[in-house]
């Protein structure tokens, strides 16, 4: 589906396809092959652009071709509560419009709409298309920031109680930084090459900075940045807290299993007493009566013993 809107006056107009102005944003999410080809044909856009965004797989990176450019990143994806991941947003500038291509709605290009409309112009692109880069690396921001509160959470749970599920949750949460961290790393070389194109012939004059503009490009590439920068000190924590809390499972293992053998060798020392009186041969009292309270008292003399020379060894 797509959604084509224009800034006006009075805030955001949608606009029908049929009556396509210039100016305009046509946001598209989920498309099928029918609803790229009426755009391309209505804005002279081509495939390949329209449809790079719609691969998973499809590596950060800006061309330019035929007076359009396309500037392919990465954005955070909220799954749930214990897994993030990171789909590719397509930016085609013209120099009539923009356009936004996503796999799935998403929450960078629904931030802009009619509560905002203020806030952002449709017709000054290169702005537009900063601002929607700047609330990318904004978003980055704020899932990290979940991430580490959700890390602390389950620190303190494994404090407490050593479960595999907990586990299995840090696991995830380090697989989502991980995501984090190859996209936020390819789209600062995305920002790189914009950096080098701006006001130049290479980019065939569809990306103008005024110096209005080059205030939000410097505060687009702080923020990524600096969720760089958050993303890698953090995945290097979780890595360390894994192997610790690793590394203390397999020190609590070790002293249930020191504790068992050391139970083992107490019940061991009386089975062995009892074994030894209870043969079908001539023992000594055997003919007592008190018999058998001599050998259960031997038998409880001799596992202490054992149990204060265990305790001396730190066996309990």
């Amino acid at each position: 589906m797509y959604k084509i809107t224009k800034t006006t006056e009075k805030g955001l107009m949608e606009i029908e396809l049929e009556k396509l102005e210039k100016g305009s944003w046509i946001n598209i999410d989920s498309p099928d092959i029918d609803e790229l080809k009426e755009i391309s044909n209505a804005t002279g856009i081509q495939m390949d652009f329209l449809t790079a965004a719609l691969d998973e797989e499809e590596k950060s990176r800006v061309e330019i071709e035929d007076d359009q450019i396309l500037i392919l990143v990465d954005i955070p994806f909220f799954r749930s509560n214990k897994d993030y991941d990171t789909m590719p947003l397509g930016i085609i500038v013209t120099n009539d419009y923009l356009v936004t291509v996503c796999l799935e709605p998403n929450a960078v290009t629904a931030d802009f709409g009619e509560h905002n409309a203020r806030l952002f112009s449709t017709f000054k692109r290169t702005r537009f298309m900063f601002q929607i880069l700047f609330k990318s690396a904004t978003l980055y921001l704020k899932y990290i920031r979940i991430i580490i509160r959700r890390t602390d959470e389950l620190e303190k749970h494994l404090r407490q109680s050593m479960e595999n599920n907990e586990l299995f949750n840090l696991l995830d949460l380090q697989k989502s930084l991980t995501y984090f961290s190859t996209s936020l790393r390819s789209n600062t070389i995305v920002l790189e090459r914009l950096l080098r194109l701006r006001n130049t012939t290479a980019s065939h004059g569809i990306i103008k900075i005024y110096e209005e503009d080059e205030d939000l490009q410097d505060d687009v590439i702080i923020e990524y940045k600096q969720a760089l920068e958050m993303v890698e000190m953090y995945s290097h924590i979780l890595n360390s807290m894994i192997e610790v809390f690793a590394s203390i499972i397999s020190n609590n293992l070790n002293l249930v299993m020191k504790f068992l053998a050391s139970v083992t060798i107490l019940i061991a020392v009386p089975t062995l007493i009892s074994g030894l009186w209870g043969m079908n041969v001539p023992v000594p009292f055997a003919e007592n009566e008190y018999g058998f309270f001599i050998v259960l008292g031997l038998g409880l003399i001799v596992s202490l013993i054992s149990a204060f020379s265990l305790w001396k060894r730190r066996m309990f």
